[in-house]
């Protein structure tokens, strides 16, 4: 038994990962590999899942690992920041698709009950597919990401408390009884969590750092600690695993402990999307297919719409809008959990399992695309957009400059852009910073420097710059496509602009150099060279390199903890 075990667990592994490097060579997201994997060893193809239980462990292990990781990284000055537009898009953004879904419902034949059910399932989105591509495009830190985040985190406890209330109604207990209840556990279960880091945990975190194999186990350990005392408690695993990484966002190794385990998110991750394929029911699909691609189309196109219009209401850009509003076209895996219940209650028939999984899988495959290639899909749209923003008193624009006529423009300030910027005050010359990082943007203009919050990606940004009179562009972004876009944009009006781009493979560099490009760094190059000068003047010498480790300290303890400690110090 073991051994069948072993062997259907490792052929799945191995199916993934021929599937996932199919669509990896195709340029396709991996999330639809390992889903179109879970559709391949379901019972309707090759009928490999007879593990499920096992798969659905290591899913869950993966889920609570991500959320986990999220939570390390998660700045609770963040979450003030954007908490008002998180909490009432969140909120707003439940409410409308709800409504609008329940009527929807109706007309496609379903009974009252039954369209409650639908429309409540439609109304949540995916906080775990949303964070896995958030976290591979590297936005997880824009504006956008932020905001996203934090409604997505709304809309886990608005759905939280409703199951709790789904359940406890059936035993004829009240609204505010559960709510009560629920919040005073949450509160009480959160300040024994902190309580515990702050006065035992915290003194001994430099005994357990040091080793980095126990620092990773301890760390797992204690999100899953907290994911089973919160379970214990009937509130989700999830949940707890984003506290236990909560908790620990204000220990200087949380970026050790994220780097240390990423690699174990991801593969146990890949297994949640394999059995989300894998649990796709066909039997009634036929059956529901006009309510299946209705209801889909809703989820993809209008979730969106309605984020984008609270969102433009609240005086935010349409690119913001946009991007933020991509992330809820998808339906959560609360929302499988929550048709589940209804089925277990009497309350809706059984073969609406299929329907949802159905749609599930298509508007996270569809979202997939549209997160994906969203920097591609905007310019296309951005001019049917302009309904959903305010003509005046964007309030996500964060622009501080004296004077609109630069020489020289920055892209992207939290790489190798802090030393650059010492080079460009020395010439005198007028420059501007552009970072989609706000808090960046936010410390640069304490300090004096011209900067402004935004995306290079966005065409009517970059057509504001005055790029016909910029004499030197330098892009710190590692992102090919985002630099191609740069050059292009501004070769087109400007030939005689210097262009200096950063890159970390040679195949890209030497693609950046046939689209106009005058320089590409190549970090790892520089390095080289720099440890090549070093040996060649200091030779043997010790006390060379010991004056060099003297002096590279205390520029690393500057950009660490000094003045400029809004530099993130893992990158």
């Amino acid at each position: 038994m073991a051994l069948n075990t072993f062997l259907e667990v490792g052929l799945i592994i191995i199916l993934a990962a021929i599937v996932a490097g199919v669509m990896q060579a195709l340029k396709q997201p991996l999330i639809i590999g390992y889903i179109l994997t879970g559709i391949f060893v379901s019972p309707y193809f090759l009928n490999l899942s007879e593990s499920t239980s096992i798969i659905s462990t290591f899913s869950h292990i993966g889920i609570s690992l991500l959320l986990f990781i999220v939570g390390l990284n998660l700045n609770l000055k963040i979450l003030k920041d954007v908490g008002k537009v998180s909490i009432m898009t969140g909120i707003g953004q439940v409410l409308f698709t709800s409504i609008v879904g329940f009527f929807i419902s109706k007309m496609l034949g379903f009974s009252s009950l039954t369209s409650i059910y639908l429309s409540i399932g439609l109304a949540f989105s995916s906080t775990i597919i949303i964070m896995k591509l958030l976290s591979d495009k590297g936005d997880v830190d824009t504006l956008y990401g932020r905001i996203s985040i934090g409604f997505l985190i709304v809309q886990d406890l608005i759905v939280i408390f409703m199951l709790l209330f789904i359940s406890s109604s059936n035993n004829g207990d009240s609204i505010l009884n559960i709510l009560s209840h629920s919040i005073t556990v949450i509160i009480i279960l959160s300040l024994i969590v902190f309580g515990f880091y702050h006065f035992i945990i915290k003194n001994a975190m430099k005994y357990i750092a040091k080793t980095q194999e126990y620092l990773m186990l301890f760390s797992i350990a204690w999100c899953f600690f907290v994911a089973l005392l919160f379970n214990h408690f009937k509130f989700s695993i999830e949940f707890g695993a984003l506290l236990a990484g909560i908790s620990l966002a204000s220990s200087q190794y949380k970026f050790e402990i994220s780097t240390k385990l990423k690699p174990l998110r991801d593969f146990f991750l890949a297994l949640f999307f394999v059995m989300l394929g894998a649990n796709m029911e066909f039997s009634y699909v036929n059956q529901y297919i006009t309510e299946i691609v209705v209801l889909s189309l809703f989820v993809i196109i209008g979730n969106p719409i309605i984020v984008m219009t609270l969102m433009g209401l609240m005086g935010y850009t349409k690119r913001s809008s946009f991007l933020a509003g991509l992330t809820v076209a998808q339906i959560s895996e609360f929302s499988l959990i929550l048709i589940s219940l209804g089925i277990s209650l009497g309350h809706i028939p059984a073969e609406i399992t299929s329907m949802i999984t159905a749609i599930a899988l298509f508007t996270i495959t569809g979202s997939s695309y549209m997160i994906t290639y969203s920097n591609k899909i905007y310019p296309k749209i951005s001019k049917y957009l302009s309904i959903f923003e305010k003509k005046d008193g964007k309030i996500d624009e964060h622009r501080h400059q004296k004077t609109e006529d630069h020489e020289i423009c920055l892209f992207g300030y939290n790489r190798i852009g802090f030393e650059l910027l010492t080079s460009l005050k020395k010439i005198k010359k007028e420059f501007l910073v552009i970072d989609y990082d706000p808090d960046t943007i936010t410390n640069l203009a304490k300090e004096g420097y011209d900067c402004r919050y935004g995306d290079a990606n966005d065409s009517e940004m970059m057509d504001e710059l005055k790029i016909h009179k910029l004499k030197m562009v330098i892009s710190t972004i590692p992102d090919t496509d985002t630099n191609i876009f740069i050059i292009d944009k501004i070769r087109r009006v400007n030939k005689n602009c210097i262009i200096i781009i950063m890159s970390h493979h040679i195949d890209d560099a030497l693609v950046l150099y046939e689209q106009g490009a005058s320089y590409v760094i190549l970090p790892h190059f520089l390095g080289g060279n720099h440890v090549s000068t070093m040996i060649e003047n200091y030779g043997l010498n010790i006390e060379n390199f010991l004056e060099e480790k003297i002096m590279h300290l205390d520029f690393l303890h500057k950009r660490r903890h000094g003045k400029h400690a809004h530099i993130k110090a893992h990158e």
